[in-house]
């Protein structure tokens, strides 16, 4: 099993861990693991894409799916949950 990027800024949420999966060639899947035991997989460990990250690049990608890369994101963009960036609607700063 692979470690995440020595620039990686999150820690994992609480009941969370991080999985890394190599995906393709020079990418990584990086995987959020819940802990809790749901009723409708028998209690096994639910797991959601995080995102993806290219070793040589060093960038981290937001997951369009969990079979396809998105977009590149910057980890500032980024939370313990997702790459994927967060909209910000009109109605938000109202």
């Amino acid at each position: 099993m692979y470690n995440l990027p020595s620039d990686f800024p999150h820690d994992p949420p609480k009941g969370y861990s991080y999985e890394i999966h190599h995906f393709k060639r020079n990418v990584l899947s990086i995987w959020t693991r819940n802990h809790s035991e749901f009723i409708y997989n028998d209690g096994a460990d639910s797991k959601c894409i995080w995102g993806f990250y290219n070793i040589q690049k060093r960038l981290y990608y937001a997951p369009h799916s969990s079979k396809r890369v998105g977009k590149t994101v910057s980890l500032d963009e980024t939370t313990a949950y997702s790459a994927m960036p967060l909209l910000k609607l009109a109605l938000d700063s109202v």
